[in-house]
C-alpha cells in the first residue's frame, strides 16, 4: 500500500508557472493506493503528478505531511524516516528511459539485480520470473540501443520489478507504443496488480478506463476529485471521464 496523508511539497525558488500562488509545486494531498489494484494518478502537465511520484520513490522530501508505504506484510515505512525503504518496496517505470544504451539486456538485468543485493540464488530466480513475465526471451543477447520502444519498455518494466517490490509506480507507461505494445503493456500492468499496490500517472484516459479501479484528479498542485470513474462523472454531472476531467481542470483555470 502507498499513503500520502497531507502531502505537501515546496521548492522554495524556481517554481512552475502552474504552481500554487502560495508557493506550493503541490499542497494537502491525501490519498491511498490499495494493495491488489491499480490507482490512476491524472491531470494535466504541471498539476503536480511527477512531484508526487518523486516524493513516493524518495527521490525528495515532502515540505509537510508523511509519504507511507507498506510490505507484503503489511508493515508501514515512513519514506522520510526509512529512505533506504523507497529502494527495496518500490518499483518505478520512468516515462522517459534512462536504459543504459551499450549494455546488453541481460547484462543490465544483472547489474539490477545486483543493486538490490539479491543473493545467488534470488538473482537467479528473480532473472528468470522478469525475463518470462515481460517476455524478453528474444532479445537478451541485444544492445539496448537497437531495441524497439515496445522492447525498451519491457525491460524498463523489467528492472522495477527485479527485486519483486510490494508496490509500483508507473509514470506514463503507454506513451510512444503502438496498439499491440498497449495491449501487451496493459495485461503486465494487470498480472503486476493481482498481488501489487500499482499507481498509475497517466494522461491517456482510455489507460485509466481500462485499468483502473479508482482515480485521483489531480489540478493546480491540489486534488480535484477522488473515487471510481462513475463516481468522478457523477460529482462533475457530466457523462464521461473526458467531460468530467476537462470540467475539474477548466474550473481550476477559471479560479486562476
Amino acid at each position: 500500500m502507498i499513503e500520502l496523508s497531507d502531502f505537501s511539497k515546496n521548492y522554495k525558488s524556481g517554481f512552475s508557472k502552474n504552481a500554487q500562488k502560495s508557493g506550493f509545486a503541490v499542497h494537502g494531498i491525501s490519498l491511498v493506493v490499495q494493495d491488489g489494484s491499480v490507482t490512476g494518478l491524472i491531470g494535466a502537465n504541471g498539476s503536480g503528478k511527477t512531484t508526487i511520484i518523486k516524493s513516493i520513490c524518495g527521490f525528495h522530501f515532502p515540505s509537510g505531511g508523511k509519504v507511507l508505504v507498506s510490505n507484503y506484510d503489511g508493515q508501514k515505512y515512513n519514506i522520510v524516516e526509512n529512505p533506504e525503504k523507497a529502494m527495496e518496496l518500490i518499483g518505478y517505470v520512468p516515462e522517459k528511459s534512462l536504459l543504459p544504451q551499450e549494455m546488453y539486456v541481460t547484462e543490465f538485468l544483472e547489474y539490477c539485480a545486483a543493486l538490490h543485493n539479491l543473493t545467488p540464488d534470488q538473482k537467479k530466480n528473480a532473472l528468470e520470473r522478469v525475463i518470462r513475465e515481460c517476455d524478453l526471451e528474444e532479445v537478451l543477447c541485444k544492445k539496448i540501443k537497437t531495441l524497439s520502444k515496445g522492447f525498451g519498455q519491457r525491460v524498463s518494466f523489467a528492472q522495477a520489478l527485479i527485486h519483486n517490490p510490494p508496490n509500483l509506480i508507473l509514470d506514463e507507461p503507454v506513451t510512444g507504443l503502438d496498439p499491440s505494445q498497449i495491449i501487451q503493456m496493459r495485461k503486465l500492468i494487470e498480472k503486476s496488480a493481482q498481488t501489487k499496490a500499482v499507481l498509475l500517472s497517466t494522461h491517456i484516459l482510455q489507460e485509466v478506463t481500462s485499468l483502473c479501479t479508482n482515480l485521483f484528479v489531480m489540478n493546480k498542485g491540489k486534488l480535484a476529485a477522488s473515487g471510481t470513474e462513475e463516481q468522478i462523472i457523477k460529482q462533475t454531472g457530466t457523462t464521461s471521464l473526458e467531460q468530467a476531467f476537462l470540467k475539474l481542470t477548466q474550473k481550476g483555470a477559471a479560479d486562476e
